[in-house]
C-alpha cells in the first residue's frame, strides 16, 4: 500500500493524528520561499506616488506600469484537498472523486490562511468536484465569492489508466503503464489520455487567460497536481519540482510580456496541525 488510513483523535481544543503507519506528521516540509514581493495592490499605491519623469519615448520595459494598474497578476495556485483515491494511490485523472474527511479540514485551513491574507478578488476552480468543493470552501472564507468553474482547469487525462490502483498499472494495462512512465513528453496515454506537452498547453494557456483578466489583482485558483507541475515547467528552469501536496500554496506572478516568475513553492505550513498525506499519490511525477 502507498498510504495508511487515519483517525483524528480530538481532546478539548488538542487534537493528534492516529495513524496505522507515519504517513502523516505534524511537521511539514520546509516550503521553497522565493523573494517577497508586496501584494500586486500595495505595489501598486507606492508606484503611484512615485513622480514620473516626461520622457519623449518610452521603451516597452518601461511602459511595464500604466497609471492606476500593475504590471502583474498574484495567482495563488492551490491543489485540491484530499480524497480517498489519493489515500488509496488510485489513479483518479479526470474522473469525479470526492474530498475525504481530511480533505475537508485540509480545505478549512487553508482557507482560514487566505482569509487572513490580503483581499482576494476572485476563486476560479477545475470543474471536478475535489478541487470544486475545495474552492467553495475558500470562497466562503474569502468574502463569499463566487467559484468560477474552468473545464480547462482538470487534472491531466489518463485514459485508460483511470480508476485503477498505481501499483497494479503495470500488471493490468502494460500498454498503458508504458506509455504513462515514457520519458517523451508528446506520449499520449491509451484510451484517450493527454500527453504531457498537451497538458502543459492547456495549463499555460488557461493560466495565462485569468493572468490577463486579473492584472494588478491577487485571485486564487483551485487545480490538480498534475496541472500544477505544468505551470512550474512554464515559470521557471529549475526543474525539481518534488511532491505537490494537498493544498500546497503556489504563488505565481504573471507580468506583461507572457513573464511567469514563482514566489512561493510547496507551502503547506498551514498544515502544521491538520496533517497531510506523504505516501498518498498524486502530486508528483506519476500525478493522477
Amino acid at each position: 500500500m502507498l498510504c495508511s488510513t487515519s483517525k483524528r483523535l480530538d481532546s478539548g481544543n488538542n487534537f493528534k493524528w492516529a495513524t496505522h503507519s507515519s504517513s502523516y506528521t505534524r511537521t511539514p516540509p520546509r516550503p521553497i520561499r522565493f523573494p517577497s514581493f508586496p501584494s500586486p495592490q500595495l505595489t501598486c499605491q507606492i508606484l503611484s506616488l512615485i513622480p514620473r519623469q516626461p520622457q519623449t519615448s518610452m521603451a516597452a520595459s518601461d511602459a511595464d506600469v500604466e497609471t492606476g494598474g500593475c504590471n502583474y497578476a498574484e495567482i495563488i495556485v492551490i491543489r485540491h484537498g484530499e480524497t480517498e483515491w489519493n489515500a488509496d494511490g488510485r489513479i483518479q485523472g479526470h474522473l469525479d472523486v470526492n474530498l475525504n474527511e481530511v480533505g475537508r479540514q485540509q480545505a478549512d485551513t487553508v482557507a482560514a490562511r487566505l482569509s487572513r491574507e490580503p483581499k482576494i478578488s476572485a476563486v476560479y476552480s477545475s470543474d471536478l468536484s475535489r478541487a470544486h468543493e475545495t474552492a467553495e470552501i475558500i470562497a466562503r472564507n474569502c468574502g463569499g465569492l463566487e467559484v468560477v468553474k474552468d473545464r480547462d482547469l482538470r487534472e491531466r487525462n489518463l485514459g485508460a489508466l483511470q480508476g485503477l490502483v498505481y501499483h497494479e498499472i503495470a500488471k493490468i494495462n502494460p500498454e498503458a503503464h508504458k506509455a504513462f512512465v515514457s520519458h517523451s513528453k508528446d506520449q499520449e496515454i491509451p484510451g484517450g489520455g493527454e500527453s504531457l506537452n498537451q497538458l502543459y498547453r492547456r495549463a499555460t494557456s488557461c493560466l495565462q487567460k485569468i493572468g490577463e483578466k486579473h492584472k494588478g489583482e491577487r485571485v486564487v485558483v483551485v487545480t490538480h497536481g498534475g496541472f500544477i507541475r505544468a505551470l512550474h515547467r512554464r515559470a521557471t528552469t529549475h526543474h525539481r519540482v518534488g511532491k505537490v501536496l494537498n493544498t500546497s500554496v503556489n504563488v505565481f506572478h504573471l507580468s506583461d510580456g507572457g513573464k511567469w516568475s514563482i514566489k512561493t513553492w510547496g507551502d503547506v505550513s498551514h498544515l502544521s496541525e491538520t496533517g497531510f498525506l506523504k505516501s498518498g499519490f498524486g502530486g508528483d511525477s506519476n500525478s493522477g
